[in-house]
């Protein structure tokens, strides 16, 4: 793609995904909210939320002859296009939600389409606000070969008050819109390094 004068010469493409299939999951706020950012206060990356709901649980009965059900291949080459990734994960009892593991087990499929990706993670919940649930994210990104960011990290107590969310699931909180900006733009950094364009 040529540039266009007072542009960047590249557009950084970031998958992103939440472990929580409800629509007005805070997770899933956090995502909508770092894609209004990346239209207004940072610029380079393009984010699409790819919808994980319509997986089928994984079940290699399910591959037939080296192909994959027709929902899962497109979830593949969603992730193979994608420059980096950014996963809102949820905590559910201790670890990464059901939904968030099975996306990774299917893109993890030979060939392992994680492979090489550059990676954000932040969580909203109760208690330590995800922590739990991306120390085993980045666990299972070792071996994915995903390429976590360090710093910032993004934990957010969504029931402390004031509030952070709308009744939508909407992110309110100038503050925590802020250090999701910072996430992004240490994500975009990182992937360009990783580009060796930086």
């Amino acid at each position: 793609m040529a540039a266009v004068a007072g542009e960047s010469s590249s557009v950084i493409k970031v998958a992103a995904l939440s472990g929580s299939l409800r629509k007005g999951s805070y997770n899933r706020g956090l995502i909508r909210s770092a894609i209004e950012l990346s239209k207004g206060r940072v610029e380079g990356l393009q984010i699409e939320y790819v919808d994980i709901s319509p997986l089928p649980l994984l079940n290699t009965d399910l591959e037939v002859n080296g192909t994959y059900p027709p929902e899962v291949e497109a979830f593949r080459q969603k992730i193979l296009a994608a420059d980096s990734i950014l996963f809102a994960s949820p905590e559910y009892n201790y670890s990464v939600a059901s939904p968030l593991k099975n996306a990774l087990d299917w893109a993890s499929r030979a060939p392992n389409v994680w492979a090489a990706k550059p990676a954000a993670i932040v969580s909203a919940g109760g208690g330590f606000g995800g922590g739990r649930s991306q120390y085993h994210l980045r666990q299972i990104g070792v071996f994915l070969d995903l390429h976590f960011i360090n710093k910032p990290e993004f934990f957010l107590n969504a029931f402390q008050p004031p509030a952070k969310f709308n009744n939508d699931g909407d992110l309110i909180d100038e503050d925590a819109k802020n250090r999701l900006k910072d996430v992004l733009l240490s994500l975009k950094e990182f992937t360009l390094r990783f580009q060796g364009k930086n």
